[in-house]
């Protein structure tokens, strides 16, 4: 039996070091579980961070100002092999929200002196004990959209607060069977294959070869979220495949799965072209990438439940469009 605890306790002690120290350590808490030589990857305006202080500097000490006390709620936490050809190594997955009362700005977006939620999904590398690599990502338009800035067309799907699993049983902290974990990514991998293969489309016989009638797939904010395979068509994929052109996948960075669960990420994912009318954007020649993260829960045989991520700010940038600089210019609703 394959074993991810030791993993598991290293990524576990710097979240708990991280979420403890005050705003004045944080650069020390990073670096005492991290490689000299450690590489964080960033969502627009982030990007590519190269050591403690970086991240630290750009990321952690703006988010920790802004939303105070800041509380991380995880939803689902594993880790598995890398079954990406060529790249390898042991990664985990946690997805959750951070938490906390919106009391200073972040990224120029206002404050509202209440309760905010911003969704993350973040990916770490563990190597020799040390964090080695790391891929964070959150919904920013979602913290837009919470202080009442719309900068996109009504988005296709539902805007809600995220739920985690419908079985509450996402924190794989313990040991579990790899066999499971096999059976997750077997599965996920078909499902991409199918999806790749027939030109991004999703017809209802092809959802439901790998997917329960009833899945729920959590979109970001922009997109939204959706029930049934025939609503997640008509709100996500249907306008997806309709409404973009030139697609071309890239692959992913990391691909893992424990249990019943499976997570991946890529940077980026896809490249392609807007053919006007997705998210409400113009037609543009400009080629845009998506980063995105998929985190899955698998039930029986099929999958139940999808967790989407996907850089939009940054998808946005490469149209031309600077989706924060408008968090200044619209009124608050």
């Amino acid at each position: 039996m394959t074993s991810f605890q030791e993993t598991k306790a290293v990524v576990r002690a710097f979240v708990r070091d991280l979420d403890a120290v005050a705003d004045g350590e944080i650069e020390n808490a990073i670096a005492r579980h991290t490689a000299p030589d450690f590489l964080w990857r960033g969502m627009h305006p982030f990007y590519e961070q190269h050591g403690a202080k970086a991240v630290a500097d750009v990321f952690w000490r703006p988010l920790r100002k802004a939303l105070r006390p800041i509380q991380r709620r995880e939803d689902i936490f594993i880790a598995g092999e890398n079954d990406v050809a060529k790249r390898g190594g042991v990664w985990t997955c946690s997805m959750g929200h951070m938490m906390g009362l919106f009391d200073e700005p972040w990224l120029d977006i206002p404050p509202t002196g209440k309760l905010a939620f911003l969704r993350y999904c973040e990916f770490h590398c563990v190597a020799d004990g040390k964090i080695v690599e790391t891929a964070f990502f959150c919904d920013v338009i979602g913290i837009m959209q919470q202080a009442g800035l719309h900068p996109l067309a009504p988005q296709s799907g539902a805007a809600i607060l995220t739920p985690g699993p419908m079985t509450h049983d996402g924190l794989l902290y313990g040991e579990t069977n790899p066999a499971e974990g096999e059976k997750t990514l077997e599965l996920v991998n078909r499902m991409a294959r199918e999806l790749t293969t027939s030109d991004m489309g999703s017809p209802q016989d092809e959802l439901l070869g790998t997917w329960h009638k009833d899945m729920l797939w959590f979109g970001p904010a922009g997109i939204g979220a959706t029930y049934t395979t025939e609503r997640y068509n008509a709100q996500h994929q249907g306008p997806f495949s309709d409404h973009l052109e030139d697609i071309v996948f890239h692959g992913h960075v990391a691909r893992i799965a424990e249990g019943d669960y499976a997570a991946w990420f890529g940077w980026p994912n896809l490249t392609m072209k807007s053919s006007g009318g997705f998210m409400g954007l113009p037609a543009s020649d400009r080629t845009g990438e998506m980063r995105v993260v998929d985190v899955y829960r698998r039930a029986g045989d099929k999958l139940a439940e999808n967790w989407i991520f996907i850089d939009i700010p940054h998808f946005l940038s490469c149209l031309g469009l600077n989706v924060l600089g408008r968090a200044r210019q619209f009124p608050r609703t």
